[in-house]
């Protein structure tokens, strides 16, 4: 079936994620993200595709194929975990940058990381994204190729961006550079590298977070409606920053402000909009980045064995999967641009028990696509015996009727425009 899909089954069928990859490929006269009705990014194909470029589409597009790691990649060192992948090494840290520190959503430690690699000259620049500087709730692409451009992009965006538009130029640039991203868009150059042999030359470093899965575009004018503004009278909007977690900050162009705390906007149940995610982050083998060198996922203040999300310094784990992640945090800490501590398996697993859940269920809800004649993605090498054992029959039969249910429901559909 993969090797028919075209585009638009690909997005109809709700399997796209949106990092732009298609668009990079082929170019703007071909495919061209946009927004599309549902407020999700998507691109749109403007002229018939020629079959050898919708081919490299195929074979790269997480949509619809990701392979998940070798273990042979720590078997001089660490450990293949079941449920969180390879890890060399993991330590719990921050930046080093006071400042970063705060207005990084995430205690700054992606955005060090990259910072460290521009100063060091190991990359000519860095791909990741950034608040529109003309739509303050939209999320451009941004090609960073200074410290400061990095540190611009610092603070955490929950909605869709293309964060990949711009690759194949860089790629036919020559230059060397970085991408910070989610772990959907890493398992996508993971294969480009596969079928592009200037990949492994040119991006040596792929840092990425734990995601909880992608947003519409229409949750952000949700929750600025909520204070009785309208998105165009919208001069800034942060979603995370200045703090840890960091309020959701709404600011107009008449002077007015809003805050939300992280509990509120995510948690509390009593406001006019819900984590609307697509649907191909519910059936993802990977939301944790295990593709990465680097995963930086949040590491919460515990309290009762649950994170609570009270306002403090925050701090992230620097989960290294590669020989190059892990020379990576080992420099940047001793160069003083991060800090770090000990952390273990057994607080990951309390700290983020959440994606054990999705990790386990995994199988079960691509086989619920099979089972009901849509298009599947195929994902390889994510230890699927191992989950459905660990989840239990019982279990996995339940997850598999859920998911057939959530299908005949049309939770897989989307429009095309």
């Amino acid at each position: 079936m993969h090797d028919t899909l075209d585009l638009e089954t690909i997005v109809s069928h709700g399997l796209c994620i949106g990092c732009g990859l298609c668009e990079s490929i082929v170019g703007v006269d071909l495919v061209e993200m946009g927004l599309t009705s549902d407020g999700q990014m998507r691109p749109h194909v403007k002229d018939p595709m020629p079959e050898d470029p919708m081919a490299t589409i195929r074979a790269v597009c997480p949509g619809i194929v990701v392979t998940g790691p070798d273990p042979e990649q720590v078997a001089d060192k660490g450990v293949m975990h079941d449920i969180w992948g390879p890890i060399r090494t993991m330590e719990r840290g921050w930046s080093s940058d006071e400042d970063l520190r705060f207005r990084s959503a995430a205690v700054g430690a992606m955005t060090a990381l990259g910072c460290y690699l521009m100063e060091t000259g190991q990359v000519d620049a860095v791909v990741h994204v950034r608040a529109s500087a003309t739509s303050p709730m939209d999320t451009d692409a941004l090609v960073s190729r200074s410290v400061e451009e990095v540190r611009s992009g610092a603070q955490s965006r929950y909605g869709p961006a293309a964060p990949l538009r711009h690759v194949e130029r860089l790629l036919d640039e020559g230059i060397r550079f970085a991408v910070l991203a989610k772990p959907c868009d890493v398992a996508a150059i993971r294969s480009l590298g596969k079928v592009d042999a200037r990949v492994e030359a040119q991006i040596p470093f792929l840092i990425t977070i734990f995601c909880g899965g992608l947003p519409t575009r229409h949750t952000a004018d949700k929750i600025v409606r909520y204070h009785g503004v309208e998105p165009e009278e919208v001069s800034r909007f942060r979603w995370r920053g200045n703090g840890w977690p960091g309020p959701t900050h709404v600011e107009t162009r008449d002077g007015r402000e809003f805050d939300l705390t992280y509990d509120k906007v995510w948690f509390s149940g009593d406001v006019p909009w819900t984590y609307d995610i697509q649907f191909r982050c519910k059936i993802c083998p990977d939301a944790i980045g295990e593709l990465s060198d680097v995963s930086c996922p949040y590491a919460w203040v515990m309290v009762g064995g649950k994170p609570v999300h009270e306002e403090g310094d925050g701090a992230n784990l620097f989960i290294a999967r590669t020989k190059a992640g892990e020379r990576l945090v080992a420099e940047a800490a001793e160069a003083g641009a991060i800090e770090l501590e000990p952390f273990t398996i057994e607080e990951l697993d309390q700290q983020h028990s959440d994606h054990i859940a999705r990790k386990v269920e995994n199988p079960a809800r691509v086989r619920a696509l099979v089972c009901e004649g849509q298009p599947a993605p195929r994902f390889d090498r994510f230890r699927g015996e191992q989950m459905v054992a660990m989840l239990g029959a019982e279990d996995d039969r339940r997850a598999e009727e859920g998911t057939v249910r959530r299908i005949r429901e049309g939770a897989n559909r989307e429009p095309l425009v």
